[in-house]
């Protein structure tokens, strides 16, 4: 067996080592043949472990480290590299990399004529090799698989995160908030807790909702309103608190955004408070997703998806949440209790169009927008009751609805409800075509001149944080960093 010296340690960075060892040979005026005849080894020999494509072992370490006159840790102070060593160990790792190899560039060997810009530009256009790889990669089939995973992932948890509860009520205590709803002094006190002041614009990048620049500890928002300023600043802040860093796949920036999106809403309408508040209301048969929107000053969605993380957990009741495009098309879904979503081959519900004899489609039709529209659905399984309202935004109208099993309506105010449908969107003829006297009548008769959705062009936007113009994002930091 050999002596422990001579064995190799594995938690050398071999590229880095023998840049480190180069620049203390040239520091000294040695040649490398000289330094080999030191060690008493062959030139080639030494040349492979300056270059990286040999790792030494301890023993030869030591013995090169005598030659050089300092000891082993010296050669091991990768951080003491030069510039030039940093740009040659970063690119010679760019060329090692699989991508590089799959388009035939194979590593060489970077002369020392070569001007540092040139590496510089060599390692920028590996960077992009790397960007344009990641972009196609971000097909529409990888964004279906990413939101089923993400979704079967809500539905093991019953749409509950204990963990991401628990966050927001250390954050809460951390801020001492007395309980019940979130007041806007206390969103700005959790932002001063966490470092950052609040800077209302009037030239926030169009493609964000907020841009946090972490430097300075400056949370920036529109000040043009819209929408609930306390969720906008918490969902600001929820990533930093979550630890999120940036996104490498699509899969990973949904699970961060729905992290973002629960933790925001568990600081907005507290679970401590708010399961007494559901508990009385299913005491008292009188669940309402209004109910529970006006006791926390939220939009109606926000309750909504509250109550879908509390209500299996706390209220033994399992729901499903639609939120549904005014074209029909399903945007958000979740489900924990056996109802039948249209899906694709991947089991993707999201880009689906809803049956339009869905309580979330029927919605759209109602003239009274004030009160809720509830509706009993009868489906190939079973019978849902439904409550849903239609709120506005800036892509359109979209239904939000809430569901749950026949035999649960019981618990919730609108039971009462004479609005009935029948739903067999399973099969085709139920209202993905149209009846076959109205098709006779006008299928050669008619052109549609269609509208092509955006998103059928750009299949999925792209980047780490996907739809984001990444460059007047900078540019608008630059501009408002404070001096």
């Amino acid at each position: 067996m050999a002596p422990a010296e001579d064995v190799d340690d594995d938690g050398l960075d071999a590229l880095a080592v023998g840049r480190r060892i180069r620049q203390l040979r040239t520091d000294r005026g040695m040649t490398l043949d000289a330094l080999a005849a030191e060690v008493g080894r062959a030139p080639s020999q030494l040349s492979m472990i300056e270059n990286g494509r040999r790792e030494p072992r301890l023993s030869m370490l030591r013995t090169i480290a005598r030659a050089l006159g300092v000891g082993v840790d010296a050669l091991l102070e990768t951080a003491q590299l030069d510039g030039r060593a940093e740009l040659e160990i970063a690119l010679e790792r760019a060329l090692r990399s699989p991508r590089m190899q799959t388009i035939g560039v194979e590593p060489f060997r970077v002369p020392k004529g070569v001007p540092d810009e040139v590496l510089r530009t060599i390692l920028r256009l590996s960077g992009e090799v790397d960007r344009l790889h990641d972009e196609r990669s971000a097909t529409p089939e990888e964004a279906r698989r990413a939101n089923v995973e993400v979704r079967r992932l809500m539905r093991r948890q019953d749409n509950h995160f204990p963990e991401l509860e628990a966050q927001a009520q250390a954050l809460l205590a951390a801020v001492g908030h007395p309980g019940g709803p979130l007041t806007q002094r206390a969103a700005s006190d959790i932002a001063a807790h966490l470092g950052f002041t609040i800077h209302h614009v009037p030239d926030l990048p169009a493609s964000t909702r907020s841009v946090a620049d972490l430097r300075h500890g400056r949370l920036y928002l529109s000040d043009r309103g819209g929408g609930d300023p306390r969720a906008a600043v918490l969902q600001a802040l929820a990533s930093r608190v979550l630890g999120h860093a940036e996104p490498t796949g699509y899969e990973e920036f949904l699970r961060q955004r729905v992290e973002q999106n629960y933790l925001a809403g568990a600081l907005l309408v507290p679970e401590s408070h708010a399961v007494p508040f559901l508990q009385d209301a299913k005491a008292r048969k009188a669940i309402s997703i209004e109910d529970l929107r006006d006791a926390y000053s939220v939009s109606y969605e926000s309750a909504a998806h509250r109550f879908t993380n509390l209500a299996t957990r706390h209220l033994g009741i399992p729901v499903h949440f639609l939120k549904v495009h005014e074209s029909g098309t399903i945007t958000k879904a979740y489900e924990n209790d056996g109802v039948n979503f249209p899906a694709d081959r991947f089991g993707s519900i999201e880009g689906q169009l809803c049956c339009r004899r869905w309580t979330s489609r029927v919605v759209f039709d109602v003239d009274d927008r004030f009160n809720p529209y509830y509706q009993y659905t009868d489906t190939g399984g079973g019978t849902f009751w439904c409550t849903a309202r239609v709120e506005q935004s800036s892509q359109g109208a979209h239904s939000v609805s809430v569901g749950v099993r026949f035999a649960d309506t019981k618990w919730f105010a609108g039971r009462d409800t004479p609005h009935r449908g029948v739903s067999r969107h399973a099969v085709e003829t139920c209202c993905r075509r149209p009846p076959a006297d109205l098709e006779a009548a006008w299928r050669e008769g008619a052109w549609p001149n269609v509208r092509t959705p955006r998103t059928l062009l750009a299949t999925l936007p792209t980047g780490a944080f996907p739809g984001v113009d990444t460059t007047d994002v900078y540019a608008f930091l630059e501009a408002h960093a404070p001096a």
